[in-house]
């Protein structure tokens, strides 16, 4: 992470009051639809949004879904979140402070979202967030996010070098597939955007990493 939580909770409250009318980029605008269409929850489904900012997707989930929460690191942020869902009357969305790797929610997790926030941790920390997810034990994660599908053109970058962190889709792919997730599908939105969604099949107690041996699984379940 090149800025410190508290730097960029400070940056985005900051933004928070024009964030949604600055984010009108064809790209930003695409990748945010796909993740609602993936993400796809169900009357019984609740829906985690890590790194929610003023709530555009767990908003346009609440919908279909039984509850959705809501996570971020900015205040100001989720003042907007909390705002909107007000006047648009849902009632079944929360908002909170949360972070990737401290969600700050202990409750039932069916799907997890995230549009355009994971870029800002470091490969490390990404990898250490997708475990924690992992452990919440969603059937399906959607990561909706800068990410690079190539070498990356540094004349035209789609994010900011000196406060974003971009993966790439293969440093992401591995990282899911180590926590037992399958991607079944991948969204190129552009040479820098792009969705991927990742589904864990079974119950958990059948779940095995992949350099796991499920005979181990079973002999401790026994």
């Amino acid at each position: 992470m090149k800025k410190t939580i508290e730097e960029h909770a400070e940056r985005f409250s900051e933004a928070a009051a024009s964030y949604d009318d600055d984010q009108d980029s064809a790209e930003y605008l695409a990748c945010a639809d796909l993740v609602v269409e993936h993400a796809d929850p169900g009357p019984d489904d609740v829906v985690l949004d890590l790194g929610t900012g003023t709530g555009a997707i767990a908003l346009a989930l609440a919908p279909a879904a039984k509850r959705v929460v809501g996570r971020d690191i900015s205040e100001g942020m989720l003042d907007q979140a909390r705002e909107k869902a007000a006047e648009m009357g849902i009632e079944n969305a929360e908002f909170g402070e949360g972070r990737f790797r401290a969600p700050n929610y202990d409750g039932p997790v069916d799907i997890v979202t995230s549009n355009f926030a994971m870029h800002h941790l470091s490969d490390d920390e990404k990898r250490e967030a997708i475990g924690v997810i992992a452990d919440l034990d969603p059937r399906r994660f959607v990561i909706g996010d800068v990410m690079f599908f190539g070498a990356p053109d540094p004349d035209e970058p789609f994010y900011s070098p000196e406060v974003d962190d971009p993966a790439t889709v293969g440093t992401l792919v591995d990282a899911l597939t180590d926590e037992g997730f399958v991607l079944t599908a991948v969204e190129r939105v552009h040479d820098q955007v792009g969705v991927l969604v990742a589904e864990r099949f079974g119950e958990s107690s059948e779940r095995v990493a992949v350099d796991g041996d499920p005979n181990e699984a079973d002999a401790d379940e026994e």
